[in-house]
């Protein structure tokens, strides 16, 4: 019996060497405290009456909105910062108000991420649902335990209106059409960003300068654009390489841009995993019926954005190439500029989405990248190994990466230090937390050792500069047919946001 009993203990003695030693190398996380465990164990984030005193559910024009800002940021001082980004054509502040429990100051360790709404000056309804979501945010911090674990854990930069000059010339009831879509200078804005797979040479816009200036210098790990004029989570790439089977050929490519053909990232379980979350916790998204009966349904209410219709510099797919931001279209009113009596309407059916969705920020991997002498290493590039799209270390050394549960390789490269690989898990309860040190590298002849270069653009080369890595169409195009394409594009995103 004796002899039995010695056996078992020398297996189990064994296995829990062998446990031990696996977790090691896999870096298995210890759980955290800002975790999606806990964030699955409180409550559902409670309904919201907003008090009519300071926000009721009208449109607010931009001395409203800035006065509510304002207003925002002296009540609650110790949640809110309100800051500028720029201005528009016209002179009108670009606001953001922060709302975090630390919203003055980055919490080390801990994401940023954002909302910006109405970059399409007549599609308001985000605009609008931006403000409730503050007042929301703000409002509930101390009686609800779901918002208090989230700003806690997360700074949430909100955008209320990239482009208030178009607001200012759209008209409340229109839910078709152009006008106030653009800037007061006629260009879209969702088009106005450098672009991976094309060449875009339209000038650069004051207001897509600013978010370009503002998003190099925060790092971002996830987003929300708010439009109107559909009812879909539209995720990355928004632009496809396959229209380049026709070269130069303007004609050809006219015909080529609506082939609903999907363009995916690197990412695209992660993306399709985010844009789930926001439409199956909205009241309707998820059922994928179409908005009209001549306009597309979406299966569980989202979609790939090349296979809904191509376009050339939009905001999402530059986010995402350049800086790692993983961000999702969301598409949130069938009508571009509904009456104001609908817009509670609205506030109910995306109250839950918008804010589950920014709790994704705390799933997959975060963590550190130190020297041997435990300082931060700033800019260091990273990559998931088979996603060649990378991200870059924060002044703190801080990275973040949302990842699904699964078992991957992460690929870190610093300018000075020998390049590192390391295995990890990420599981579903709670994100893995991954520390990197790095080694300084060997000089050999007098050079370091090179290192491996990244697929992503970054940091990005000014527009007139940059060049994709496949020929794009020239200038030397047909204006004729370069004009209908145009023109086809425009009627396109008319229609459908």
């Amino acid at each position: 019996m004796s002899k039995r009993w010695t056996i078992i203990s020398f297996l189990i003695l064994v296995y829990t060497c062998y446990r031990c030693t696996w977790a090691q190398q896999t870096q298995i996380p210890e759980q955290p405290t800002n975790n999606l465990e806990l964030e699955a164990a409180l409550p559902e984030p409670r309904a919201y009456v907003p008090d009519s005193q300071y926000l009721d559910f009208v449109y607010h024009n931009h001395e409203e909105l800035t006065r509510f800002l304002r207003a925002t940021s002296a009540r609650y001082p110790n949640l809110t910062a309100l800051y500028s980004i720029g201005k528009s054509i016209q002179g009108r502040e670009l606001w953001v108000l922060v709302v975090s429990s630390s919203p003055y100051e980055h919490m080390v360790g801990k994401p940023d991420v954002k909302y910006v709404g109405n970059i399409h000056g007549n599609e308001p309804v985000g605009r609008e649902l931006l403000l409730h979501l503050i007042q929301y945010l703000v409002s509930s911090y101390d009686t609800d335990q779901y918002v208090k674990w989230l700003l806690d854990n997360t700074r949430i930069h909100i955008m209320p209106s990239m482009n208030p000059d178009g607001f200012a010339v759209s008209k409340e009831g229109t839910c078709d059409g152009g006008q106030g879509r653009y800037n007061a200078r006629g260009f879209d804005l969702n088009r106005n960003f450098p672009d991976y797979f094309k060449q875009n040479n339209k000038r650069g816009q004051p207001e897509t300068d600013a978010v370009k200036d503002w998003i190099s210098k925060i790092q971002f790990v996830l987003s929300g654009s708010l439009h109107g004029g559909a009812l879909v989570a539209s995720y990355p790439y928004d632009n496809t390489p396959n229209a380049r089977i026709c070269r130069s050929s303007a004609l050809c490519a006219m015909f080529q841009t609506y082939s609903a053909a999907p363009s995916l990232t690197p990412d695209d379980d992660v993306f399709k995993h985010l844009s789930l979350v926001y439409a199956k916790n909205h009241a309707k998204m998820s059922r994928g019926v179409a908005c009209k009966s001549a306009t597309p349904a979406f299966e569980n209410g989202i979609t790939n954005g090349a296979a809904w219709y191509p376009l050339t510099g939009g905001m999402q797919d530059y986010q995402y190439v350049w800086y790692g931001c993983m961000e999702v279209t969301l598409e949130i009113s069938c009508c571009k500029y509904p009456p104001a009596y609908e817009l509670r309407k609205y506030w109910e059916d995306n109250q839950l989405s918008m804010v589950k969705f920014l709790a994704e920020a705390h799933r997959g991997v975060q963590g550190f990248v130190f020297d041997n002498n435990n300082n931060p290493i700033e800019r260091a590039s990273l990559k998931i190994k088979g996603r060649d799209v990378g991200f870059q270390t924060t002044k703190h050394g801080e990275f973040w990466r949302i990842l699904l549960p699964g078992y991957y390789k992460l690929e870190v490269f610093a300018e000075g230090y020998s390049p590192r690989e390391i295995e990890f898990v990420v599981v579903e309860q709670h994100p893995t937390l991954l520390n990197v040190t790095l080694q300084p590298s060997k000089r050999i002849e007098g050079t370091l050792t090179p290192l491996s270069p990244l697929y992503r653009p970054v940091p990005g080369p000014p527009p007139h500069l940059y060049r994709p890595p496949t020929p794009g169409y020239g200038a030397g195009e047909s204006s004729i047919f370069s004009s209908i394409t145009s023109g086809l594009n425009n009627l396109y995103s008319n229609l459908f946001g």
